[in-house]
């Protein structure tokens, strides 16, 4: 109904948690929009003009619109809450704890582990969101030309033993996921099944 906002941002609000409120003034309308705490740091200051995709939410008692910046984000947003039990507080904060690619890879690669550090996401939820959508999402990333660079990462089943490790040793997700996708682009690395060796290298990078 609503695609995307294009106004300026008048207020920014938190409402706890994962949640951030932001008021756009678009044609002397104010629109409030729920976005992740994760596009916080992203906005431009208040009285400068942004645009937001979005998506409506209707309910008996009320309406709700989510902020996305970028169509993409909105789409895997709106596969998100077509899995069963998931609804559109659960998809935001998978979207806020894991970040876009993040989130992308975790379902393809059928990272449950890793999905249900989320809060609110048990291992049967994360093995339903994997069950449902990992085909669906592989298919989608590729044709939407989201697909990580070759050696992107370990295999899933080495991914998950390294990112134990590693969160372990106090690295957060984002941290983690990002330091395995650059040290992948080591072809040597790439071919080895490892996981100390994805370790020892993803903390030399970390650390640098």
């Amino acid at each position: 109904m609503i695609s995307y906002l294009k106004g300026i941002l008048t207020d920014v609000n938190s409402l706890g948690g994962h949640r951030v409120l932001i008021t756009l003034d678009v044609n002397h309308v104010g629109y409030d929009l729920q976005v992740t705490a994760r596009l916080r740091p992203d906005l431009p200051p208040i009285g400068e003009l942004v645009q937001v995709f979005s998506h409506l939410q209707l309910r008996e008692d009320q309406m709700i619109l989510f902020g996305f910046p970028s169509r993409a984000e909105r789409d895997l947003f709106r596969r998100l809450v077509s899995v069963s039990g998931i609804g559109p507080q659960m998809a935001m904060a998978l979207l806020d704890t894991l970040g876009f690619q993040e989130l992308i890879q975790a379902v393809v690669s059928g990272n449950t582990r890793l999905l249900s550090r989320t809060p609110g996401v048990g291992k049967k939820t994360a093995e339903r969101i994997v069950l449902d959508l990992k085909e669906t999402l592989a298919e989608w990333r590729h044709q939407s030309g989201l697909e990580l660079p070759p050696g992107g990462g370990p295999i899933a089943t080495v991914a998950e033993e390294v990112e134990i490790t590693l969160l372990a040793l106090g690295y957060s997700s984002g941290e983690i996921v990002t330091a395995l996708q650059a040290v992948g682009q080591q072809t040597t690395l790439a071919k080895t099944e490892d996981p100390d060796a994805w370790v020892r290298e993803a903390i030399a990078w970390l650390s640098r």
